[in-house]
């Protein structure tokens, strides 16, 4: 992150760089990216943005000169690349690692701070001084995710790597890694091929959606009273019929049905059967 920028809209947008170069919090990677995998991130948020669908943004892109060594398809076959830096735009990078990281290691007193500064700074309508404000927060995330989740499937997009660090605490798309658009509708389309259990198919987004959530109320859960957590237990509990509200409404629209008619669901579960036939 290298820094906050606020632009003639009043819009902050905090700025990030992929790919230059190891960081104090770099895992074993060289924290390199290569040209290929930043141009990619660079159309696809942007093309996501313009569908709509709420994403990072890409401001620039710079080819370096230094090679990057890469095992493209995870066979042992590494290869020479050309590396390239994308500058990448969000109103916030924070995700659900981000508070789950600090639970598991019991920095509570930092996790409440870190929360109370998210909602501050992003979620306006949640009073600071209100006790709830954590329940809150949560079903805001909730809701807002089972949007996003119905997005993704509105397009055919799989994000490819959908573990809680990569899901982000304003329910926007982030970390365009090994993503893809289905040609053909098929529940079972992977874009990333070292997921050889299919943990993060396209048909499975929804569900893998629930279980970050359920990860981050569990770290949620030292900051909740009793009534809290049962509270917060019922709002991820409704997570499955927010997701298949939106679902419902945004494929209505792709086929052009009015009204309400019992049979909806059915017609829409029709289509993709077909398309899976075809």
């Amino acid at each position: 992150l290298v820094g906050v920028y606020t632009n003639r809209h009043g819009e902050r947008w905090e700025l990030q760089l992929k790919g230059s170069g190891k960081t104090p919090y770099s895992r074993n990677g060289d924290g390199r990216a290569v040209l290929r995998s930043s141009v990619r991130e660079f159309l696809c948020s942007e093309a996501m943005h313009y569908l709509g669908i709420p994403t990072s943004r890409a401001a620039s892109l710079v080819v370096s000169d230094d090679d990057v060594w890469r095992d493209q398809f995870y066979n042992g076959n590494i290869k020479k690349e050309r590396g390239a830096i994308v500058l990448r735009l969000a109103k916030s990078w924070f995700r659900i690692g981000s508070l789950e990281i600090l639970a598991h290691s019991g920095e509570l007193d930092l996790q409440r701070r870190l929360l109370d500064f998210i909602i501050q700074e992003h979620f306006p309508s949640i009073p600071m001084n209100d006790s709830n404000r954590y329940l809150e927060f949560f079903s805001t995330v909730v809701s807002e995710t089972a949007n996003l989740m119905a997005l993704w499937m509105s397009v055919g997009f799989a994000h490819g790597v959908c573990n809680t660090d990569n899901f982000s605490l304003l329910s926007i798309t982030i970390d365009y890694g090994p993503f893809g658009f289905m040609d053909s509708y098929d529940p079972n389309f992977v874009p990333n091929t070292s997921d050889d259990e299919r943990r993060y198919k396209i048909g499975n987004q929804a569900n893998v959606g629930l279980f970050n959530l359920s990860k981050l109320l569990q770290a949620l859960k030292p900051l909740l009273d009793p009534r809290q957590k049962q509270l917060a237990s019922r709002v991820l509990e409704g997570y499955g019929e927010h997701y298949y509200s939106r679902f419902t409404e945004l494929f209505k629209a792709k086929l052009g049905l009015l009204g309400e008619n019992e049979n909806d669901n059915y017609l829409i579960a029709f289509v993709l059967k077909v398309s899976l036939l075809c």
